[in-house]
């Protein structure tokens, strides 16, 4: 079994770009709205999807998620991203907090040497770590 996992976002051309510059990932099967921005981009590392993309055309759809976290007083998911060395994630964190928001300063926690939590500019949780 495998989590599916599917941004919904804005500005997909944008982003495609931004992630696979930051995670490393690659291109997969991808297509394509009219207006040019993704229906659906997978993001690759190694041959595996990590996530996929897509451009975000249903604002009702983006209200009624956000709406449900603001109640929580919190995010209700988070991406977890698993780094091989704190250079990786400290290279990565300095990309996602650009235009972004820190809520977990890059430092130690019990489970690990160095890790983060940061919203990116388009919106999307990670938790990043070593």
């Amino acid at each position: 079994m495998k989590l599916g996992a599917t941004l919904y976002i804005k500005n997909t051309v944008e982003a495609v770009a931004f992630y696979t510059e930051a995670f490393g990932l690659t291109l997969g099967y991808h297509e394509k709205f009219p207006d040019g921005t993704f229906m659906h981009a997978a993001l690759l590392r190694d041959g595996q999807e990590i996530f996929a993309v897509s451009e975000s055309h249903n604002d009702a759809f983006v209200d009624v998620m956000l709406a449900s976290s603001l109640k929580a007083s919190r995010p209700t998911m988070s991406y977890g991203i698993n780094f091989d060395s704190e250079d990786e994630v400290k290279r990565v964190y300095e990309m996602l907090k650009k235009d972004g928001t820190v809520l977990l300063p890059l430092g130690p926690l019990p489970w690990s040497s160095c890790c983060a939590d940061v919203v990116d500019k388009y919106g999307v949780y990670w938790y990043i770590a070593v």
